[in-house]
């Protein structure tokens, strides 16, 4: 809507003409309806809860009068300044955003029900609306609307806007970057250098200052939203950058004839954002990676590169060498890593604290990760230290910054296995998010741990800074052993380290076999040992975009977790899987931007001790669960997988999965019912069904899984509603609707849950509860939003144990 329309009519009264406007705004959101599938269902409900207004919009009309109450409607104005933020941000979602998509449904079904409650407890209190109030509301959401319709309308090349594609959070306020940072910003914001590379040994900080520099107040004044952080790593590829940039910035990514294409399309997209600033940041790129790094340099005005490299690529200009830390600056970090400020810790005298310092030659990781391995240690720990630390070079190289990280792991506590699972972090490739649930499931078949040990180790490591574990839903059902969403980084010298370790004995004996596939050329010690057997109880196998799935076979009888990564749109199980017997955990993930054909699935049929799968981002095919329903299959993982094939085709026998205890399906957007054999699995205990944006009903036959502990239904959009025959669940321990905001209200069986101990309900304001939930006297604590948590209270005196907690809602800066 033009601005001159929007002027006209935030300055007429309410009088006759007035439903003729209001049938305008309507009409604009059936256009949109049409033109923007995205957030279509939610368009449709909003304009029957505008239309619900329009009786009293017409008696407006035919009072032909001004009202002037404004304390009445000041409630109005602020749902509609709210909702007026919640379109403009939810204008600039793609299609493709999977991620986001889910979070402004809700938001948008939340502004819905506002509307419609305050349709009913003023405009039909009152009779009429005030009619300055209705003019704002209805100026305010056309224009987002006409603003939305024109984002959807513009597919193709033109800038998405938004922060899909900035740079991750820091976890912390840096230490001793404070001078670096500044003349980082001189050189790029005030110089406007084009291209830049911020070079420094490994450790020492370059990501950090790269990412403290794009969350500068200032650098954000330059560049706005339109700062690309991109992780390049060691295996770089072109195509794929191109691809992580079209996605980042939450377009549809085009298919790419060529390398060529893929630059030009690149270069059209970044001349299409207004001619505004622009900073790509490419981070930890190598050495060998020129070809790159040429191809997206554009030379063009207003746009940036920023690299971060252990190389400094003097051929393209401008390097900005970091320094390691001064001696001030890596004690200060030192003292933060091995002295909290909590709880009691042994300080050993200047001399020795000194002495372990300065060896670390200030490199941040070192100094951080040595500070955690001394924390709460005894003095003779930290003088044993101190005398090996005599021994370190005057400056290190990167094979001697390894060896004093070795000191740190060499220091872990192993009772519970910790270091071992420190080594098998190795088996996923560099610069990947690593599921925290993949490495819980792996741990607790390799190391005989049970799921709270395999946590307890995760958040060691984490504690111990040689990992980063990143927890999503902070709200206490981590506590419960749900880490669904929660996943794990490492930095590139802390894999080595893990991978150089479980290199040290030859490969033939080695426990853990890592596996690297260029192309179809696999390593000579393969190639060369067909006749011989490996001993490794832990497989991983990488492979590219160029693999042909012509496997070479290798005899290793003895693994128990084979960990298959992969990009490609089509892959196939290798056949020496069925000899290994000993097989316990199966993980297959596809890197690739869409789900991928996995074939030759018949190859774990016939395992007689796999008890764990876990497929992410595969085309589930027809035959997969027919292939492993008589097996002794305990777990089953689908993580952005498509299951319509798979669920909708298959019918199985109703002794199907004998020993199935647990299901996580997560993002699996082509879900829109659970087959029947989900019913008849006897032992199942958990059943977690999360961000599956299609799923809307659930049958009555949930009532069947009667040995059924723990349903997660987490984000799960469109289900309107629990099924009745949920009081059969009368085993049911925790139950989690959390984000389902199409759910109106509890059935009264819920009441009936007699074992029920936790119940999560966050952003379900709109679900109604049934009084029947005051016969809960076992549960303990129920988790939601402030309005849902207050709509508790009043049962506080039924259930006398029962503890309310309001969650706050958790930032989403994982995303970028």
């Amino acid at each position: 809507m033009s601005s001159s329309f929007i002027q006209s009519t935030g300055s007429a009264s309410a009088g006759a003409g007035f439903n003729i406007l209001f049938e305008h705004i309507l009409n604009a959101i059936l256009n949109v309806s049409r033109k923007n599938t995205i957030f279509n269902s939610t368009f449709q409900r909003l304009e029957q809860t505008l239309r619900s207004m329009a009786p009293a919009i017409k008696k407006i009309d035919s009072y032909n009068r001004d009202f002037d109450r404004p304390e009445e409607i000041d409630g109005l104005k602020a749902i509609l300044q709210k909702g007026a933020e919640l379109v403009e941000k939810a204008a600039k979602i793609k299609r493709y955003d999977v991620m986001r998509k889910p979070m402004y449904s809700r938001k948008l079904l939340k502004l819905e029900d506002k509307l419609k409650r305050y349709n009913t407890t003023v405009l039909q209190l009152h009779q009429v609306a005030d009619g300055k109030e209705i003019l704002f509301e209805v100026k305010q959401l056309s224009n987002q609307v006409r603003q939305m319709s024109m984002g959807a309308a513009a597919a193709g090349y033109g800038y998405s806007g938004g922060s899909f594609g900035a740079a991750p959070m820091l976890k912390v306020v840096p230490v001793g970057l404070e001078i670096p940072l500044r003349e980082l910003k001189k050189k790029m914001v005030n110089d406007e250098v084009p291209f830049l590379v911020l070079s420094a040994p490994g450790g020492c900080g370059k990501t950090t200052l790269a990412t403290a520099f794009c969350h500068d107040a200032e650098v954000k004044v330059r560049y706005e939203d339109n700062i690309i952080y991109i992780t390049v790593s060691k295996a770089a590829n072109l195509l794929t950058i191109a691809q992580n940039i079209f996605q980042r910035l939450g377009r549809r990514v085009p298919g790419f004839q060529s390398e060529e294409d893929a630059v030009n399309k690149l270069e059209c997209l970044i001349k299409d954002m207004d001619g505004k600033p622009t900073l790509l940041v490419l981070d930890d790129v190598w050495s060998g990676s020129e070809y790159i790094l040429e191809k997206l340099y554009f030379k063009m005005t207003n746009y940036q590169v920023l690299v971060t490299s252990r190389d400094e690529f003097k051929s393209f200009g401008s390097t900005y060498k970091l320094q390691t830390l001064s001696d001030t600056d890596a004690m200060e970090l030192f003292r933060q890593s091995a002295f909290p400020q909590e709880g009691n810790s042994y300080k050993p005298d200047q001399e020795v604290l000194e002495k372990i310092v300065k060896s670390c030659k200030g490199f941040p990781l070192l100094i951080s990760v040595v500070g955690k391995s001394l924390l709460r240690k005894p003095a003779v720990e930290w003088r044993k230290r101190a005398k090996e630390c005599s021994k370190t070079a005057s400056f290190l190289e990167n094979s001697e910054v390894l060896d004093c990280l070795q000191k740190s792991v060499d220091a872990l506590d192993n009772k519970q296995s910790i270091k071992e699972c420190y080594m098998d972090l190795g088996l996923f490739p560099e610069d990947r998010r690593i599921p925290a649930p993949a490495l819980i499931e792996m741990w607790v078949e390799l190391h005989g741990l049970d799921e709270d040990d395999a946590s307890y180790n995760l958040y060691e490591l984490s504690f111990r800074n040689l990992v980063d574990l990143v927890v999503i839903r902070k709200d206490g059902s981590e506590d419960d052993g749900f880490h669904n969403e929660d996943f794990v980084t490492q930095h590139d010298l802390l894999r080595d380290l893990a991978i150089r370790q479980s290199n040290s004995a030859s490969f033939q004996i080695a426990e853990r076999l890592f596996v690297e596939i260029t192309g179809n050329i696999f390593p000579k010690w393969w190639t060369e040992s067909t006749e011989k057997v490996f001993k490794a109880k832990l497989l991983a196998i990488t492979t590219d975009e160029n693999f042909s799935s012509s496997w070479r076979d290798i005899h290793a009888p003895e693994v128990e977790v084979l960990v298959l990564n992969f990009k490609a749109q089509a892959y196939g199980l290798p056949k020496f899987i069925e000899r290994m017997q000993n097989l316990k955990v199966l993980i297959v993930t596809n890197h690739g931007l869409c789900p991928a054909d996995v074939s030759d699935i018949h190859h774990v049929a016939s395992l007689p001790n796999l008890k764990r799968i876990r497929l992410e981002n595969t085309l589930i095919p027809p035959n997969f669960l027919p292939s492993i329903a008589s097996g002794t299959i305990q777990k089953l993982s689908l993580f952005m997988c498509s299951v319509g094939q798979a669920f909708s085709n298959v019918i199985l026998q109703p002794n199907s999965f004998p020993d199935l205890e647990g299901i996580d399906i997560d993002y699996c957007s082509d879900l829109m019912e659970l087959p029947v054999w989900f019913f008849n699995l006897a032992q199942l205990k958990n059943l977690s069904i999360t961000n599956c944006q299609s799923l809307s009903v659930l049958p009555e036959e949930l009532g069947n899984l009667v040995t059924l502990e723990v349903l997660r239904l987490g984000s799960c959009i469109e289900l309107s509603e629990l099924p009745e025959s949920i009081g059969n669940l009368v085993g049911l321990r925790i139950l989690d609707i959390s984000y389902c905001a199409s759910i109106k209200k509890l059935p009264e069986q819920v009441g009936e849950l007699c074992n029920l101990r936790k119940l999560y309900m966050i952003e379900c304001d709109r679900c109604e509860i049934p009084i029947s939930v005051a016969q809960l006297g076992n549960l303990e604590k129920v988790v939601g939003d402030e309005e849902t948590a207050n709509s508790w209270e009043i049962y506080k005196t039924d259930i006398p144990g029962l503890k309310i907690t309001k969650h706050k809602q958790v930032s989403l800066d994982w995303l970028h």
